[in-house]
């Protein structure tokens, strides 16, 4: 079977794509990423042939916007870029198809490319949700900003803010689809947000004791678990300048804004003081050189990326935006976090994280270096935080629950949408019959 995985954004976002293509070729099968060239080398790691989608500029540009200044128009931003981009996934995903092949494509659910191919020309596709917060729910609605809807927000709340959110939605989203579509001959929708649920076949990348599935979710929808792509399974190892960093003190406070921002030259700055003063070695994480101090204090590292299966179970705590990527491998080391949420996922996953009693939140505005402190030496120094950490980890480290099972589970939805394992490919005309949720 040709499969072709459409992924955009930034690490946590592309690399569990490349992960289900390597899986898919493990099988025999022909995969295809279709993605920004930035993750070339990490496609190519792992064997994975890339079709580029976009350019690095435009990749840096767009995640150069100041999120923690008005995360609203951040999203808008990325909101535009993605609708601009479907039309090249589109092209690319027609260019590439083998003629007379069977044939499914993967993506992301604000990606609509796979879906509008599956209405032209009848390929069927399956829809991956990496993180909770990405599904709507009145029952147990996502935390989607500082202040946003809780797990204790009332049904009759919950409603109005999505049909707030939804007028939101459809500026940035339906309006530009539907101008889209009519360039394609095809009908407007009334709603793009949700859409990418009709899918063939429609994959939650999470466990359900992370986000246990409320009552109005999809109920296609199958949980598979964590997927823990960090680019490790590939092969790659720490690099012997960290290694030897690692092994020369304590283990150090591991501090990340996240790999496709470009702007937090005030978290690195905070970070890197709230070491000094507390004499905590760090080391800290950023592919953009220009967000970091231009002096850092003893005891501090700085290195553009690292596999974090491989790095956070060496760290005393871990500093992290609230990534779906990162919150799942702090989860699998058993280390506790420092949640400093911006924007899109990351308030739902430091909440979620929070309710699991291994992470502490700090929003930007009140990260400052003797805020971090503070929290550091509760983190690092009452021994329950880690000893939960461990608890939880220990699930993650179960063969069950591990990334490859993961992985596989969902690789074995995406064949079975294609027609390889579930009978006939779909014919695009509609959803495929009702699953229910898996609950592992």
């Amino acid at each position: 079977m040709q499969v072709l995985l459409c992924a955009a954004g930034s690490h946590g976002d592309v690399l569990p794509f490349i992960a289900l293509a390597r899986d898919c070729r493990a099988r025999g099968h022909d995969a295809t990423l279709l993605a920004n060239p930035v993750f070339a080398a990490h496609a190519a790691a792992a064997g994975v042939p890339l079709e580029p989608v976009g350019d690095p500029e435009g990749y840096r540009t767009l995640f150069s916007a100041e999120l923690e200044h008005d995360p609203t128009a951040a999203f808008a931003r990325v909101a535009a870029e993605l609708m601009a981009l479907a039309p090249h996934y589109l092209a690319a995903l027609r260019r590439l198809r083998r003629p007379g092949g069977t044939v499914v494509s993967v993506g992301p659910p604000l990606l609509f490319a796979p879906l509008v191919w599956r209405e032209l020309d009848g390929v069927p596709c399956a829809t991956v949700h990496l993180a909770p917060a990405a599904l709507r729910s009145t029952l147990a609605p996502p935390r989607l900003s500082a202040r946003g809807l809780g797990p204790g927000t009332p049904a009759w709340l919950a409603r109005l803010w999505w049909w707030a959110a939804g007028r939101w939605y459809d500026r940035h989203f339906t309006a530009p689809l539907n101008r889209w579509r009519a360039t394609l001959g095809l009908a407007p929708r009334a709603h793009a947000v949700g859409w990418a649920d009709e899918a063939d076949a429609l994959i939650g990348a999470f466990p359900a004791w992370y986000a246990t599935p409320p009552a109005d979710w999809p109920a296609r929808l199958q949980l598979t678990g964590f997927f823990l792509a960090d680019g490790g399974e590939a092969g790659s190892a720490l690099d012997d300048e960290l290694e030897a960093f690692l092994a020369a003190g304590p283990a150090p406070v591991v501090f990340s804004a996240g790999t496709a921002t470009f702007s937090a030259r005030r978290f690195y700055e905070v970070s890197a003081e709230a070491c000094r003063r507390s004499g905590r070695r760090g080391l800290l994480m950023s592919t953009a050189p220009g967000q970091l101090p231009a002096a850092l204090p003893p005891g501090v590292r700085a290195v553009p990326y690292a596999p974090y299966g491989a790095l956070l179970p060496r760290a005393a705590a871990f500093v992290h935006h609230g990534g779906i990527g990162s919150t799942a491998q702090a989860l699998r080391a058993g280390v506790p976090q420092l949640v400093r949420p911006v924007a899109y996922d990351q308030f739902d996953n430091a909440a979620r994280a929070a309710a699991l009693g291994v992470a502490a939140e700090c929003t930007p505005k009140r990260y400052d270096a003797a805020s971090v402190v503070a929290a550091l030496d509760r983190l690092c120094g009452e021994p329950v935080w880690r000893q939960r950490a461990a608890a939880v980890a220990e699930r993650l480290h179960a063969p069950a629950e591990s990334g490859a099972a993961a992985v596989a589970r969902a690789c074995d939805l995406i064949l079975a949408a294609g027609g390889r394992d579930g009978g006939p490919a779909s014919s695009g005309t509609g959803p495929r019959d009702k699953q229910q949720p898996c609950t592992r």
